[in-house]
């Protein structure tokens, strides 16, 4: 029986208590678990590094929604990151990167993974063409985000895909700004599929949090052997709160695009936005990509002043139910400059972003509301 997103969502690894029948499950606040006799294992339980009954639920339901073989579960995304690169890459080795990527992606590989041994490349991920020219003997993976943070560009995974298994690499996806819900890379090609549960998935800015979704089984134990050995696992309060959070996701990212498609208008037709960037737009580059491997468009709006830096930062304070603020996939709304804020850390490098550009994360609030809102910021 294939069942739905939604049903899976809610359903997916989240049985009723067998002791209690409770239908959600429980808070496992535990950290070690009585053995049957040495080396007997009840229900595959003995530390909560390596497994705990609150974080399977939410492995086994991420699993479900991403269509994949494994999910794994960590603190936050950036520690699923390290932890998949460490696992599938070793020193000497090399990875392209978009070359819009998330600043926090790219501190880890500037930072930390370099000189850890691992180079790397940022490369224009639209443009296949410019994929496989970067590609090296030594290329171990593409790591690619679609959209991409902040400027939304669009990459074709099934293409990626191709060029990286040709070479002998593997594709990694992260999948957070369009979500389980609008997007389903591992059945486009992709090995891997990363997020940050902290913003669409959880949904609702009160839990930090990661995952990694592999495609095969055996990748998936690979992963899971280092998420144990490496220990930056997600604690069972927060994995309640995440599969809190998931079992909503459908509707709430309905809502997302919604609002956002109407924000979209609103700033296409203002003197003071020189520039759009949203993958719903006809004329967005990556439009017709997106449509093809996407359910809708998303809840991030990217858009570009026309007064320059200081005019971006302005609209910035001025609004009021858009909450200046880093992260994203809430159900309220935030806005901010990355060029100062959660990008900062890619100043002066090849993937610095324009001074001028304003990031939104729409959220489910009624639509009128923040569109007055926006509108008052604008001027």
């Amino acid at each position: 029986m294939n069942e739905g997103f939604e049903t899976l969502a809610i359903h997916a690894g989240q049985e009723a208590d067998p002791h209690t029948g409770a239908v959600v499950p429980p808070i496992y606040a535990v950290s070690t678990y009585k053995q049957d006799g040495v080396g007997g294992l009840r229900a595959g339980y003995e530390y909560s590094r390596s497994a705990n009954p609150t974080r399977t639920a939410l492995e086994e339901a991420l699993a479900a929604v991403e269509g994949g073989a494994r999910g794994l579960a960590f603190a936050s995304g950036l520690a699923a990151e390290d932890t998949l690169l460490r696992a599938l890459c070793k020193p000497g080795d090399h990875v392209l990167i978009p070359d819009d990527a998330y600043g926090g992606t790219y501190r880890l590989f500037a930072k930390v993974l370099e000189r850890w041994g691992l180079s790397f490349d940022p490369v224009p991920v639209g443009d296949l063409d410019a994929v496989r020219a970067a590609v090296r003997p030594e290329t171990r993976a593409i790591w690619v985000e679609t959209p991409t943070n902040p400027l939304l560009g669009i990459a074709d995974i099934a293409g990626l895909a191709q060029i990286a298994h040709e070479a002998g690499a593997l594709l990694l996806v992260d999948n957070t700004f369009a979500s389980p819900y609008l997007q389903q890379p591992l059945a486009l090609g992709a090995d891997v599929v990363v997020h940050s549960t902290t913003k669409y998935v959880g949904g609702h800015s009160d839990v930090v949090g990661g995952a990694l979704v592999s495609g095969s089984a055996e990748l998936g134990d690979r992963l899971a052997y280092h998420q144990n050995a490496m220990g930056a696992v997600s604690g069972p309060f927060d994995a309640w709160l995440t599969l809190r959070g998931l079992k909503t996701l459908g509707v709430r990212m309905d809502r997302h695009c919604d609002n956002a498609e109407r924000v979209v208008d609103l700033l296409l037709s203002h003197e003071k936005v020189s520039q759009v960037l949203y993958p719903g737009l006809p004329e967005h580059p990556g439009h017709e990509v997106a449509a093809k491997q996407m359910r809708r468009f998303g809840g991030m709006v990217s858009f570009r002043v026309a007064g320059g830096e200081e005019a971006a930062v302005e609209i910035c304070n001025r609004t009021r139910l858009f909450t200046l603020g880093e992260s994203l996939g809430g159900v309220e709304s935030l806005i901010e400059h990355p060029g100062r804020m959660t990008h900062a850390s890619a100043a002066g490098s090849p993937l610095e972003v324009p001074a001028d550009l304003v990031r939104l994360s729409v959220g489910i609030e009624t639509i009128d509301d923040l569109l007055a809102d926006l509108s008052h910021a604008l001027g």
